[in-house]
């Protein structure tokens, strides 16, 4: 179920520097249906790592993903902010490849349809590829056509026979988790008609390390991407960078747009540009890195005591959001039942189930208000503004909102 790498996925280099050991952590979509299950809970390694060949950052704990991914619990209609997002993309992938009815339109890890929806609104034929069972099956039922099976090189290929080429391969938030990702990408480069592009969206490790995105560290997410480590990983794959551009996503995303080296001979100058900014600025950089990790300490060290402050004054606490990344924060943390008693999610695959690791309980979101905590901790940061908006109620009774990073402040 759990191997180590001992070799970079970006160069296949040795020279690999620990900076930021999280800990023993559970699973962070492994979420516990009983107080019962607790005791047979299983932790792994969390440590990042940073190539110091190719600047990759990156995990070598790499967990197996039939465990991970067969059966899982993101599902992405459950945002507005997404919601947005998919429609937008939809709408540039269309104007720039120019697909229409004729064209194919494949997502990889399209979980359940949501963006796939957005292109069938344009007309334009689609077809997903989703491992999670439960998901796909729910994509399916919704009119989504998709494949159940985890997506590779050779999975490409047969789809290809069975569905012709591909005017866009789209992957979001896929490329960091697979452990062999210029395999990916060159599945990607298979499906590709002779206008195709492939696309992917990743988070940005500027934005990450910029902003303290720690929490953003799981064992799903096995890589933490540059611009300079997409160019070098679709170079591999034999895939040249046409278009990069920023978008608002996830904490902060870059999406990169890619053409075979056949049609293209080299990466766009502008994206080269922006490696060399990359370069220029040392984010990669393992002193830099140290950097992070000393921060990523006291971030712990303020949040604690802000939250053991809090609960001496005898003031209540509750919790919004039971995201993976929350699950990271509160394992590094220590922050279990004791400073935080609950959390309430807008999903209903979470609710009722406890958090990994720290076992507390999921409630419905209604909850914040029938309990009207004093203060309540954002687990989900990285859609604050749209919890804020749809929770005005409970400021407005008097409730105060804790955003945790990248320094722990109360709104």
């Amino acid at each position: 179920m759990h191997h180590k790498r001992t070799t970079c996925r970006a160069c296949g280099g040795r020279d690999l520097e620990l900076f930021l050991p999280l800990g023993d952590v559970a699973l962070a979509n492994s979420f516990l249906r009983s107080p019962d299950d607790f005791a047979a809970e299983r932790r792994f390694p969390l440590d990042v790592y940073v190539c110091r060949t190719c600047s990759m950052v990156q995990l070598l704990d790499v967990i197996d993903p039939e465990a991970l991914f067969r059966n899982y619990l993101y599902v992405t209609g459950t945002s507005d902010t997404i919601a947005a997002h998919n429609r937008g993309y939809a709408k540039a992938v269309v104007e720039l490849t120019g697909a229409s009815s004729r064209e194919l339109v494949v997502e990889v890890a399209s979980n359940d349809g949501s963006l796939l929806r957005c292109f069938q609104s344009h007309s334009v034929r689609t077809l997903g590829v989703e491992p999670a069972t439960n998901i796909a099956a729910k994509a399916t039922a919704a009119g989504v056509p998709t494949v159940n099976r985890f997506f590779d090189s050779r999975c490409a290929a047969e789809l290809r026979a069975e569905h012709g080429p591909a005017r866009a391969v789209i992957g979001n938030n896929v490329l960091a988790h697979v452990d062999e990702p210029v395999d990916l990408l060159r599945g990607f480069k298979t499906l590709l008609d002779e206008r195709g592009l492939a696309i992917v969206e990743v988070p940005e490790l500027a934005e990450f390390v910029e902003r303290l995105e720690y929490d953003t560290v799981y064992h799903e997410h096995l890589a933490y991407f540059s611009v300079t480590s997409l160019m070098r990983v679709c170079e591999e794959a034999g895939l040249r960078v046409v278009r990069v551009e920023r978008v608002p996503v996830h904490g902060g995303s870059v999406r990169v747009y890619s053409a075979p080296v056949e049609r293209v001979r080299d990466h766009a100058d502008d994206v080269k540009a922006l490696a060399h900014a990359e370069q220029h600025s040392g984010i990669a950089r393992p002193e830099r890195l140290r950097q992070f990790a000393r921060d990523v300490q006291t971030q712990r060290a303020e949040l604690l005591a802000l939250l053991g402050d809090l609960r001496a004054r005898g003031k209540s606490i509750g919790g919004y959001g039971a995201p993976a990344k929350g699950n990271t924060l509160l394992n590094y943390c220590g922050i279990t039942t004791d400073l935080l008693p609950w959390t309430v999610d807008k999903s209903p695959l979470k609710v009722g189930l406890f958090t990994p690791g720290t076992h507390i309980p999921v409630l419905p979101a209604k909850e914040l208000l029938a309990r009207q905590p004093d203060y309540c901790l954002i687990l989900a940061w990285n859609f604050a503004e749209e919890i804020r908006r749809q929770q005005a109620e409970y400021e407005r009774r008097g409730g105060r909102f804790i955003l945790p990073l990248p320094r722990p402040r109360i709104l």
